[in-house]
């Protein structure tokens, strides 16, 4: 089960929050969109490092719940046997896809670079077409109406004020 967490936050945040950055860097590094890395004596440093914080607590406490409690991993080709409606799940639907977001916001402001942040609103806008389009219908199928109680009463991607609970 170890490796096939692993490989599945290799192949998904890895690529999302590491590779595809840092491809974007080193290609943009030298033109009118390269980067300059924020020091620690401005905002913009400490705003990245409270996000990159935020962003890497929800991600590992999101893995660890679909290992825990869910039995699979975050990744579609092993996902949960159970439907996980604990921890940040009670709040939001996706913070697996809210820590990569977090983590991106990170890097961009970090990193103070244009294609970073392109890069996180693509990242956003085409998981936002797969959960709506492909992911949400197969957790229905998977999941019943269990899954349609809990997409009603939380929110695909901006928090609840109150944790919800499955009846």
């Amino acid at each position: 089960m170890l490796w096939r967490i692993l490989k599945s936050i290799i192949i998904l945040p890895g690529n999302a929050a590491g590779v595809v950055p840092g491809l974007l860097l080193w290609l943009t590094h030298e033109t009118a969109f390269g980067f300059k890395a924020a020091t620690y004596d401005q905002p913009q440093f400490w705003i990245a490092s409270a996000f990159a914080a935020g962003g890497l607590t929800l991600m590992f406490r999101t893995i660890r719940l679909f290992a825990d409690k869910g039995s699979g991993t975050l990744a579609p080709w092993n996902p949960t046997r159970k439907l996980v409606v604990e921890g940040p799940y009670r709040y939001v639907r996706n913070p697996m896809i809210s820590g990569v977001l977090f983590v991106l916001t990170a890097e961009a402001l970090f990193m103070q670079s244009w294609p970073v942040a392109a890069w996180l609103a693509l990242f956003f806008v085409l998981n936002n077409l797969y959960f709506s389009l492909s992911e949400e219908k197969g957790l229905e199928a998977r999941f019943g109406d269990d899954y349609r109680l809990y997409k009603q009463n939380v929110p695909r991607w901006i928090p609840r004020t109150q944790p919800w609970d499955l009846p």
